[in-house]
């Protein structure tokens, strides 16, 4: 009789310990992900990081002003700044991040989600949510001119071979055509 019992209560816990585990592994649900997004605050994330992105971009925005003021009116780089501040704010970021919630789940499980939220309830975890949008001001500041020099080349690169493919398509139609 004890064995019987033992074995009951052996098979009851690894019954629940496997319910257990099958919980945790089950695709996050709607509110495992917005628990998620409502513990690493991220209404004030994006607004954070979209204040940090600004600056940067305002920077390059009077870079490109600076260079070429000559041919630009006088009002540009304030109208151009405010334009962009103004599509920032008109984001529908309450909608993306609804919409965002589906490849959360498709990526993680719920225990994924509950352990993520575990980590970000933290000192260590609440500390990486304050410093991450400084850390991108200052990340986007060095790269920002990096890509802007790379676009610059690549856009220049693309209209010479515009123009090297019009030569040839226009030499090519004055040699194919019949001289009168």
């Amino acid at each position: 009789m004890k064995r019987f019992l033992v074995a009951a209560i052996l098979c009851l816990i690894f019954a629940a310990n496997g319910r257990a585990q099958n919980a945790a592994d089950a695709p996050a649900s709607k509110e495992d992900v917005e628990k998620y997004l409502e513990t690493v605050h991220s209404h004030e994330m994006i607004q954070k990081m979209i204040d940090a992105m600004s600056q940067p971009m305002h920077q390059m925005i009077h870079d490109q002003y600076i260079k070429y003021k000559d041919i630009l009116p006088a009002d540009y780089e304030t109208n151009t700044n405010q334009m962009m501040d103004q599509m920032m704010k008109d984001m529908p970021f309450d909608e993306m991040i609804q919409a965002m919630i589906p490849a959360y789940q498709k990526h993680f499980t719920k225990g994924d989600m509950d352990a993520l939220v575990a980590f970000y309830s933290t000192s260590t975890g609440q500390k990486i949510l304050r410093e991450m949008p400084a850390i991108l001001a200052e990340s986007m500041g060095v790269m920002m001119p990096m890509l802007q020099q790379r676009v610059e080349a690549m856009t220049e690169r693309i209209q010479r071979q515009i123009m090297e493919t019009v030569k040839r398509s226009q030499s090519k139609a004055e040699q194919g055509s019949p001289t009168n």
